[in-house]
Order: C-alpha cells, then structure tokens, then sequence
C-alpha cells in the first residue's frame, strides 16, 4: 500500500446521487410478513422488494386510497 495517493485527476462519484437513504418507518407486522414471503418465493431480499414497490408506484404516479375501514 502507497504511503500517499494522487487524487488530483479524480472525479466525483457519478452514481453518488443513486444512493439509498436510510429510514426508519413503522409497517404493520402483516405487511413485512407479505412482503418477507414473497421474497422467499423470489429469492430477493423483502426490503429490496419494498423499495421496488414503492418505485413502482412513484413512476405510475399511483395513489393511495385513504378509505379507512373501522
């Protein structure tokens, strides 16, 4: 390992604005359960296909129903 690097022709990290950010949110045990099953049968981790779901939603501009049920 060099004792020093050149980083003066370096550029900035073009998929830095690609990250993922980090939260915390409460879902409903059932929700992560569905979401934890189906990753069982498609061998992708459930956060990832939690995160696919709500892409999903965001391109198709989908909203939520607020029809609350008692």
């Amino acid at each position: 390992m060099r004792e020093e690097y050149d980083f003066i022709e370096s550029v900035p990290n073009p998929y830095a604005k690609k990250l993922k950010k980090q939260v915390t949110i409460p879902l409903e045990e059932e929700v992560v359960d569905y979401f934890k099953a189906l990753a069982e049968e498609t061998d992708i981790p459930y956060q990832t296909l939690i995160n696919l779901y709500l892409k999903d939603c965001m391109k198709a501009q989908r909203k939520p129903s607020l029809e609350w049920v008692n």
